[in-house]
């Protein structure tokens, strides 16, 4: 090989070299300062997905807009001018994500304390099926945000403006409403700042909350130290194979063991969600359903409230006593989320059937008939008892534990 040829492949060899260093640094250097991108911090992020600590906005002006709010008054963009304005795209009639939004930024005022009186929480309407204003109404009732927020609605013309002006994707795809989960954080002049998107994770409801609480002080004009109340250092959730035991509602001296070798049918659900359906009758079906696991050998049921979506702690664990106490079938609290991120719930109320080796079988988004749970659970067990091997241990019985 002659010299100039073998100068030629030591410059191509180099430079493919120094390219892959330079976007392996971009890369590292992109992760680390997300943190803080919209203030010019450059905080590295924790390894943590169960939050998302923001993107830079760019600092352009928001789009303004006129809507009306759950009392019907008309409420504008600019009205808010001088405050850290927090902005949410919210489903009116959703029970999955959305419930992780508005809490998180209710306990990120919290967390603000005082300073909270100088930022405005705004929710813009993300169902274009459901815009009247009793909608948005009906779920600031259930959410327990009267004086926390204004939810806003219009005409679908009027919301498609806001949706495309903040380049939020909302559709209705066989009437299921899809939408991004969007938190735009817009300071007091009118200014994109920091976009957030929330992440399904119940135990990074508080966690968001903090990130919000340090995103929004960074925004006011004296910058207020926020000392962080909560840490944000991944928590393992709680998977079926998990072993947890866990105490009763309304009977602290009782407990229940959870996963592992511990076979049950778990709803996962929210004293919220009674503003919307009969939840002492739904849950009531779990104690014949519980009847006829006794008899057949099925998964015996646990009710489970996933209280980080509850908008006050004090009042579920007011209310859960009074269901417990009409209920044998043993409800329990999920405090953190532990357990509903463990077991892959994202929606409520969802039905998860686990086997006694740790294994989800079955998982099921909404209210079931007794009729239709009991042929759903019993066509999952044969299905999975089913031999596949001359394996003895696949016929294994089902044993409940409560």
């Amino acid at each position: 090989m002659s010299y100039a040829r073998s100068r030629r492949l030591f410059i191509v060899v180099a430079s493919l070299i120094a390219a892959l260093a330079l976007a392996m640094a971009f890369v590292i250097g992109t992760l680390a300062s997300r943190q803080g991108a919209s203030a010019g911090a450059s905080v590295a992020v924790p390894a943590n997905p169960d939050v998302d600590f923001g993107d830079s906005a760019g600092g352009t002006p928001a789009p303004q807009f006129v809507l009306r709010d759950q009392d019907d008054r008309l409420t504008s963009l600019a009205q808010f001018r001088g405050k850290v304005v927090v902005l949410a795209f919210v489903d009116s009639q959703c029970t999955s994500i959305c419930p992780l939004t508005t809490e998180s930024m209710v306990q990120a005022l919290r967390l603000l304390g005082p300073t909270a009186a100088r930022v405005q929480l705004l929710g813009i309407n993300a169902n274009p099926l459901a815009l009247t204003v009793a909608d948005v109404a009906a779920y600031t009732r259930a959410h327990e945000m009267q004086a926390d927020w204004r939810f806003l609605t219009g005409s679908l013309p009027e919301l498609k403006r806001v949706w495309r002006g903040y380049h939020v994707y909302v559709a209705a795809v066989h009437n299921d409403i899809d939408h991004q989960p969007v938190v735009m954080l817009i300071d007091g002049q009118g200014r994109e700042r920091t976009v957030y998107f929330t992440q399904f994770r119940y135990e990074g409801v508080l966690q968001q909350a903090q990130v919000l609480a340090d995103g929004i002080s960074r925004l006011l004009t004296d910058d207020p130290v926020i000392h962080d109340q909560v840490s944000l250092k991944y928590v393992q959730p709680l998977a079926p194979t998990s072993v947890v035991r866990l105490p009763v509602v309304g009977e602290p001296s009782e407990a229940v063991l959870i996963g592992g070798t511990h076979a049950h049918l778990l709803v996962f659900f929210a004293s919220w969600l009674s503003s919307s359906t009969d939840l002492r009758a739904r849950l009531g079906i779990l104690e014949r359903y519980a009847a006829a696991a006794r008899q057949h050998g099925w998964p015996s049921p646990i009710a489970v409230d996933e209280l980080p979506t509850e908008p006050s702690s004090v009042r579920a664990r007011e209310v859960l006593p009074r269901l417990a106490g009409r209920l044998s079938v043993p409800l329990i609290e999920d405090t953190q989320g532990r357990l509903g991120d463990g077991y892959g719930v994202q929606d409520l109320p969802w039905f998860v059937l686990t086997a006694p080796t740790g294994r989800a079988l079955w998982r099921h988004d909404g209210w079931l008939s007794l009729g239709a749970l009991q042929a759903q659970v019993q066509a999952r067990l044969r299905s999975a008892t089913r031999p596949r091997s001359r394996d003895a241990a696949t016929r294994a019985r089902w044993p409940s534990h409560a």
